[in-house]
């Protein structure tokens, strides 16, 4: 069955705007390469693998902010467990490429390696608000790719040459 020239013209907005956004994440420092490497493993076996990703680095960073605050509540704090959260936070905040959670837990760390309580608050608030911010720019992100998925427009690897500039642009931030 042959598209309306209406859903052709739909499908070409839609698709130029979940690029424009994509091109915004990356040139605005919430993406990094890696993001790019998750988007070329999907593929049509497993068109769901980045929002499972995605999803599953969102379930784990809150229960990782939830033991940070715990943590970080406890009279003595335990800086040591403190350093290994924000660690494996770090870890999995750099394998979905969320450059700038990544970068807020370099500074966290720091905090916690010199004892500073204080720091260490101001700091899981932060990536407490750029998680949410986070959450919110990729949800828009995937909710425009499951648009696109089923009538076969979405190629996430569209990215590899629509954004070498971005993808430049932020990782030299």
């Amino acid at each position: 069955m042959a598209e309306s020239p209406a859903s052709s013209v739909e499908l070409a907005n839609l698709r130029e705007k979940f690029i424009d956004l994509t091109n915004s994440l990356f040139q605005d420092g919430f993406l990094n390469n890696q993001f790019t490497q998750l988007q070329m493993l999907q593929d049509a076996s497993n068109p769901e693998f980045v929002s499972e990703v995605i999803t599953l680095f969102w379930e784990d960073s809150e229960r990782l902010l939830m033991e940070l605050t715990k943590e970080l509540h406890k009279d003595p704090v335990d800086y040591r467990k403190v350093r290994a959260y924000v660690h494996q936070f770090e870890g999995s905040s750099s394998s979905v490429g969320a450059r700038r959670l990544e970068a807020l837990c370099v500074d966290f760390r720091g905090y916690a390696e010199s004892k500073n309580g204080k720091g260490c608050l101001q700091s899981l608030q932060s990536i407490k608000e750029e998680l949410s911010l986070n959450k919110h720019k990729l949800d828009s992100l995937l909710k425009r790719s499951r648009l696109l998925q089923p009538v076969g427009h979405l190629q996430w690897s569209i990215k590899q040459s629509c954004l070498p500039n971005a993808v430049n642009d932020a990782s030299k931030r």
